[in-house]
């Protein structure tokens, strides 16, 4: 049996080499981290819930225009990617007050902002991911003006669309965390959408009742991680164990009545 060689391993995701040059596998862990992995455990079944959701709405964003480096889910647990240049930029779109903005600016949690917020965190953990300005980037070259330009429009479209898909089955997205990356063409590269979105790199509230079905429980000892997970990607139709729905509806279920 041939080994595979691992080209990186982060805190929720392995990258492998891909059968192709200019291919990656991204294989998805069920490992949990928080507040720049100071806590760690284990939500059972993550990883093939984040697999699927993320294929599901990076598949959704492809058919609106948005290039990403998603080609196909290969099982449970992996899928296969392009290969980019990772920007060191992780870019925040905000719609709520939630998390770090509240606590920095003091303000009350839940709070609509009056527009769309885009913040930009420098990508190292060594640092605690520190937030900069558009003006830092330009600084260190980690960006161009017209990638940033390109970035910052697509986070736009991006959270635009989303938040219609969510709220579609009941949930409303209060922020998430986005990377880009440069897809090399010959001499030239053009940015695209890289890493994953799912209940791992978003806030998604239940719109009635506001209760929390992202990673928010694990980092606020709040219990039912992995029914939160699970009744994020029921609602998206991404359940297809009939089996389990019956199963998944009572924990979903309880789960609303804070139970």
């Amino acid at each position: 049996m041939t080994r595979r060689r691992k080209i990186y391993e982060g805190k929720a995701k392995i990258l492998y080499e891909g059968p192709e040059p200019g291919t990656l596998i991204q294989y998805f862990k069920d490992d949990a981290t928080a507040f720049n992995a100071q806590k760690r455990g284990t939500i059972s079944g993550k990883g093939v819930i984040n697999n699927r959701v993320s294929e599901h709405v990076f598949t959704r964003l492809a058919h609106i225009g948005i290039p990403t480096h998603f080609i196909r889910r290969l099982n449970m647990r992996e899928q296969l990617v392009r290969q980019v240049d990772i920007i060191p930029i992780e870019v925040v779109v905000r719609n709520v007050a939630a998390g770090s903005i509240s606590t920095r600016l003091g303000i009350e949690e839940g709070t609509p902002l009056p527009h769309t917020l885009l913040e930009y965190y420098y990508k190292d953990d060594a640092l605690g991911d520190p937030l900069i300005a558009e003006e830092h980037i330009a600084c260190f070259n980690w960006a161009s003006h017209e990638e940033m330009q390109d970035i910052s429009a697509m986070a736009i479209r991006i959270n635009d669309f989303l938040c219609g898909m969510f709220a579609a089955v009941g949930i409303r997205l209060v922020d998430f965390k986005l990377e880009f990356g440069r897809l090399w063409e010959g001499e030239f590269a053009r940015i695209i959408l890289a890493d994953e979105i799912s209940p791992d790199g978003c806030r998604l509230w239940d719109i009635e009742t506001g209760e929390k079905l992202d990673k928010d429980r694990f980092r606020r000892d709040l219990g039912g991680e992995t029914e939160a997970y699970q009744e994020v990607a029921r609602r998206l139709g991404l359940m297809p164990e009939e089996g389990e729905g019956a199963v998944l509806d009572l924990v979903s279920h309880r789960l609303r009545k804070g139970r």
